[in-house]
Protein backbone atom coordinates (compact mmCIF):
# COMPACT_ATOMS: atom_id res chain seq x y z
CA UNK A 1 0.00 0.00 0.00
CA UNK A 2 2.86 2.33 0.78
CA UNK A 3 4.10 1.86 -2.86
CA UNK A 4 0.73 3.46 -4.55
CA UNK A 5 0.63 6.16 -1.98
CA UNK A 6 4.03 7.36 -2.78
CA UNK A 7 3.05 6.62 -6.77
CA UNK A 8 0.34 9.02 -6.28
CA UNK A 9 2.33 11.59 -4.49
CA UNK A 10 4.62 11.42 -7.45
CA UNK A 11 2.21 12.64 -9.71
CA UNK A 12 0.43 15.13 -8.16
CA UNK A 13 3.93 16.96 -7.21
CA UNK A 14 4.31 16.57 -11.24
CA UNK A 15 0.84 17.92 -11.96
CA UNK A 16 1.48 20.57 -9.75
CA UNK A 17 5.06 21.45 -11.07
CA UNK A 18 3.50 21.74 -13.96
CA UNK A 19 0.68 24.05 -13.18
CA UNK A 20 3.01 26.36 -11.82
CA UNK A 21 5.52 26.80 -14.82
CA UNK A 22 2.34 27.45 -17.22
CA UNK A 23 0.96 30.16 -15.08
CA UNK A 24 4.94 31.19 -15.41
CA UNK A 25 4.51 31.37 -18.45
CA UNK A 26 1.49 32.81 -19.03
CA UNK A 27 2.52 35.61 -16.75
CA UNK A 28 5.32 36.09 -19.12
CA UNK A 29 3.55 36.08 -21.79
CA UNK A 30 0.77 39.12 -20.21
CA UNK A 31 3.73 40.85 -19.45
CA UNK A 32 5.37 41.16 -22.90
CA UNK A 33 1.40 41.93 -24.37
CA UNK A 34 0.67 45.04 -21.72
CA UNK A 35 4.41 46.57 -21.81
CA UNK A 36 4.66 50.21 -22.81
CA UNK A 37 7.92 48.46 -25.33
CA UNK A 38 11.08 50.48 -24.50
CA UNK A 39 12.85 51.21 -27.85
CA UNK A 40 16.12 52.71 -28.10
CA UNK A 41 14.52 56.48 -28.24
CA UNK A 42 12.49 56.53 -25.20
CA UNK A 43 15.44 55.43 -23.46
CA UNK A 44 18.18 58.03 -24.70
CA UNK A 45 19.14 60.71 -22.76
CA UNK A 46 21.24 63.48 -23.41
CA UNK A 47 23.68 66.28 -21.49
CA UNK A 48 23.27 69.87 -22.70
CA UNK A 49 26.66 71.99 -22.15
CA UNK A 50 25.93 72.50 -18.66
CA UNK A 51 26.14 69.17 -17.66
CA UNK A 52 22.38 68.19 -17.43
CA UNK A 53 20.44 65.36 -18.47
CA UNK A 54 17.93 66.01 -20.84
CA UNK A 55 15.33 63.91 -23.29
CA UNK A 56 15.87 66.43 -26.00
CA UNK A 57 18.94 66.11 -28.46
CA UNK A 58 21.07 69.32 -28.43
CA UNK A 59 19.95 71.88 -31.10
CA UNK A 60 22.45 71.34 -33.98
CA UNK A 61 24.06 75.23 -35.01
Amino acid sequence: MAKSQATFMKKQLEKNKQKKKEDKLQRKQERRENSTGGGLESMMAYVNEFGEISSEPPAKN
